[in-house]
């Protein structure tokens, strides 16, 4: 009908399901069955926070499509897995067994995308102005009016109502008393006006009273038999308590118990790599984009898997935005010794931190346990349950690792920290010396670190991670990172690849563990792991590492191919 109520026509939801045959598509439609489970009970009011680009619009559109009026969405949904939903309900004073089919296109809907919203008042800002709009809130409001006055039926009622002098909350008090009938609300992108609008304490505090003249007034509640928040940040909360504290908030930080709905699970992810034109491994997408673990849930990220899968190719998707400046801001706020936790959680440690009293905005910082809530938030970290009720925070996956490296590497300060450093001593010792004992005398140095204390140092893996996190920052900016790369005969531990600067050499490194550097050589050179490269590139250099177990030292190889 309207641009808000029950808006029509393809959207993020229907386009994906129509083009599933060369689209990545999980069906994850069991979700609606949890929404059809609040409708009209206690737990109504539903808020789904999650980083950007992690399927929030996909999973709000389809609740759209699922429910609206406007829809006739049985071909969306008859084959997929909401189709099996069965549950009961008290209706009338009965309960009765229900179906998917029970509230399938049975309401009016309000969809209301703050994205769009704020273009649109950016818009409206440079043409004529109404006299009751002051701000962003004024404006949203009247635009939703404006669509109800497009419905003869509801037009008539608002006119009674003499609709210029009340707002919406009483627009749809005089709706549901004269018709019967209630809405459900689906708001994508919440909290836009706490993250665009940062430094503006009088609008947030008008945006949150709107929204509390919908939903916390007995008038307001009514009207509504579900409403569907969802956005990067938690409800805001005024001291101890949240704006919204009658809303069911699910988190980052407190995700339980719908961590598979957003996001790619572990065996989705199997899905889409036997896919026919998947060419990508299921572990060189578990290095770049898996690793938020969501209460022992390992979810990736889905927008940068399906980029993936379409290029071919796993690299960074995390592009540029204004979280990015947020993050550049965060870290360099003078908290006592941010800038150094940062480098060691880009070095692959984990750090204890306190969510207790953060105020779910962007602003209210205190210390360094709010920045880390934030940066979690944000999807910047992972975090996991720790002791006595504390979060540790890590940097999920390669994806993230290489943005936060690119965004910290510009910053000055990151010039003087000994990472860095070593980093370059590392680069310079294996491409320019060619010198295995330096080497191995860096990695020794770097397993002395406190950092590798906290993984177990027992394994091939944990040998390659501590030689990567140590690699990375003089490699950043030059070279492209494989692991497990199909290579030869066989799978390759690691190989750098040259972005074709300054005519830098190709690596390839092998690992081994409790064995010796002279077979971590021979075994490249038996299953010929240059061989796809060698026509590429006139600098080949070989590296093999290892581990003893008995002397606890590193050796090092390193040859010349060419």
């Amino acid at each position: 009908m309207g641009i808000f109520l029950n808006p029509k026509g393809n959207n993020a939801f229907t386009e994906i399901v129509n083009n599933s045959i060369n689209k990545v598509f999980i069906d994850k439609t069991d979700f609606i069955g949890e929404t059809i489970d609040k409708i009209d009970s206690d737990s109504k009011l539903l808020a789904f926070t999650r980083p950007r680009r992690f399927g929030k619009t996909v999973m709000a559109r389809m609740l759209a499509s699922y429910y609206s009026k406007s829809y006739d969405s049985r071909i969306l949904f008859s084959t997929r897995k909401i189709a099996a939903y069965k549950g009961k309900k008290i209706i009338d004073n009965q309960e009765i067994d229900i179906t998917y089919e029970t509230f399938i296109n049975k309401f009016d809907v309000i969809y209301v995308d703050m994205n769009t919203v704020d273009r649109k008042y950016a818009t409206y800002l440079n043409r004529e102005k109404y006299h009751k709009v002051v701000d962003i809130v004024d404006f949203l409001e009247n635009l939703i009016i404006n669509d109800f006055m497009d419905s003869d039926i509801f037009a008539s009622i608002l006119k009674k109502e003499k609709i210029g002098n009340i707002g919406l909350a009483d627009a749809l008090s005089a709706i549901h008393k004269t018709l019967g009938i209630t809405f459900v609300l689906i708001m994508d992108e919440w909290d836009l006006i706490y993250r665009e609008y940062q430094q503006d304490t009088v609008l947030q505090k008008k945006f949150i009273d709107w929204l509390k003249g919908l939903f916390k007034s007995s008038d307001g509640l009514e009207c509504f038999s579900l409403v569907y928040l969802t956005g990067i940040l938690p409800i805001k909360k005024y001291n101890s308590q949240s704006a919204l504290n009658n809303f069911k908030e699910y988190n980052m930080l407190s995700p339980e118990p719908f961590e598979r709905y957003f996001g790619f699970t572990e065996d989705e992810i199997s899905q889409i790599v036997n896919m026919p034109w998947c060419k990508l491994s299921q572990e060189n997408m578990k290095y770049w984009y898996e690793g938020y673990k969501l209460n022992g849930v390992d979810v990736y990220n889905p927008n940068s898997v399906a980029s993936a899968v379409a290029d071919g190719k796993c690299k960074c998707y995390w592009s540029g935005s204004s979280s990015n400046e947020d993050f550049i801001r965060l870290i360099n706020l003078n908290y006592k010794g941010i800038k150094t936790d940062i480098i060691k959680l880009l070095d692959g440690m984990k750090l204890p931190f306190n969510s207790d009293n953060f105020q779910n905005d962007m602003i209210t910082i205190k210390d360094k346990n709010d920045v880390f809530s934030l940066l979690v938030c944000l999807g910047y970290l992972g975090c996991t349950d720790g002791p006595n009720g504390k979060k540790i925070a890590y940097v999920p996956n390669q994806e993230i690792r290489q943005t936060l490296l690119s965004l910290v590497k510009g910053q000055n300060w990151s010039k003087r920290i000994d990472a860095v450093k070593r980093s370059e001593r590392l680069f310079k010792a294996i491409v320019k010396k060619q010198d295995g004992k330096t080497v191995a005398e860096i990695i020794q140095e770097i397993h002395n670190d406190s950092s590798v204390s906290l993984f177990d140092y027992n394994t091939e893996d944990s040998l390659t991670y501590c030689v990567m996190s140590a690699m990375q920052w003089a490699t950043l900016d030059s070279y492209d990172c494989h692991r497990e790369e199909q290579s030869g005969k066989g799978r390759v531990d690691v190989v750098y690849e040259p972005w074709g600067l300054d005519n830098l050499p190709l690596i390839i490194i092998e690992f081994k563990y409790g064995k010796s550097a002279a077979a971590a050589i021979k075994q490249i050179k038996k299953q010929e792991y240059y061989k796809r490269y060698i026509q590429r590139y006139k600098n080949i250099i070989l590296v093999g590492i290892n581990y003893s177990k008995t002397t606890k030292d590193h050796q090092c190889l390193i040859e010349c191919l060419n």
